[in-house]
């Protein structure tokens, strides 16, 4: 197959880009792994989550407002079933949306996990079980990112899960062990773990003080400058030993689940970069210049997969402006005008904050 234009994933960055390309008439093909549209934040992140949130905000009304304006209901109940059915059907509407996008616009679409052979050739393994050769004058790495675990802890999506377990859990739990919490559930006791003295560390210092307070305020439990040592499976739970992030005693607590939120990595596993020698910082960045080139000509980069903040909006951004560069014209990305949005619908805050460019 050969094309003028190709993207390596179809994550909010990619996909984005692919439609501006094909709009500004270059052809274009979209290779994705995941076999649906929309990267992490379509299908196991933003969208997932805010679907879930609305329903427990729905449930918190029903069981505390409801009353109140008149509505009285002999018991309310949560059928995690339904819920979790509800959530997939908002994510695939989106996702085959975007594939109609794809279609209107004439962006190829080639589902399988994709590698280089040579700056200018992916050979892609389908989920089909075949192989095919995508070739493109300019090819952009939208990979995006990865979640991030810590040292001696195995996720397993099971009982110690990333958020994306935590989006597919099968039962309401009776204590949850977070790191990393931007919202509180309807069901489960909190504890969240932090290292640092602080949580949401990129908000100003009253904003923090008073979010921490609201969290408070559901029951949740911090304990901040607190450190993980090791975390036990072997029984029907998790057990998970923890001591002062300065050092001392240590103590234990045991839930049903834990989750890791210690952030997000690029990933680029499997890319066969090195084979064609694209460079990458210490974290495993793809290093490119203003126009979102990498040292290697003919290979872009754009997203999380490249230094900035991880955000859906700033790879949507530098997609536009990645492809509108090839196309001979002249893109545009401020770096100095961020927003970093805090989503936490049960508490109704947005919490802005500038983002520099890193």
């Amino acid at each position: 197959m050969t094309t003028t234009s190709s993207l390596l994933a179809a994550a909010p960055g990619g996909y984005v880009a692919a439609i501006k390309a094909a709009q500004l008439g270059l052809k274009t093909t979209c290779i994705e792994k995941r076999g649906t549209l929309g990267g992490t934040c379509l299908n196991v992140g933003c969208i997932p989550s805010k679907a879930l949130l609305h329903s427990s905000h729905m449930y918190h009304e029903a069981k505390h407002s409801f009353a109140s304006h008149g509505v009285k209901l002999a018991s309310v109940e949560v059928d995690l079933p339904a819920m979790m059915a509800q959530k997939d059907k908002a994510v695939g509407n989106l996702t085959k949306g975007i594939e109609g996008l794809f279609k209107k616009n004439k962006v190829s679409y080639v589902k399988g996990y994709g590698k280089f052979l040579s700056p200018s050739e992916v050979s892609v393994d389908t989920l089909e079980g075949g192989n095919t050769i995508v070739k493109g004058k300019h090819i952009i790495i939208a990979t995006g990112s990865d979640v991030k675990s810590l040292p001696g802890i195995t996720i397993d999506e099971e009982r110690i899960v990333s958020s994306t377990g935590a989006l597919a859990l099968k039962e309401a739990l009776a204590i949850l062990v977070l790191k990393w919490v931007l919202s509180g559930g309807a069901w489960v006791r909190s504890y969240l773990f932090e290292f640092a003295s602080d949580i949401v560390p990129t908000m100003d210092g009253e904003v923090r003080k008073q979010f921490q307070r609201s969290l408070e305020k559901q029951k949740m439990k911090f304990m901040l400058k607190t450190k993980v040592v090791s975390v036990d499976t072997t029984g029907n739970g998790v057990k998970l030993t923890l001591e002062p992030a300065a050092g001392g005693d240590q103590t234990t607590l045991e839930a049903d689940v834990v989750l890791v939120s210690a952030g997000r990595t690029p990933f680029t596993a499997g890319l066969q970069l090195e084979k064609i020698g694209v460079e990458t910082d210490k974290a495993g960045r793809i290093l490119v210049n203003e126009r979102f080139a990498t040292n290697i000509p003919g290979v872009y980069a754009i997203g999380d997969v490249i230094p900035g903040p991880m955000l859906a909006h700033k790879a949507e951004e530098d997609g536009v402006a990645c492809v509108e560069y090839i196309a001979g014209k002249e893109g545009h990305v401020d770096y100095d005008i961020w927003f970093l949005v805090l989503f936490t619908h049960t508490l109704r805050w947005h919490l802005l904050g500038k983002l520099r460019n890193r």
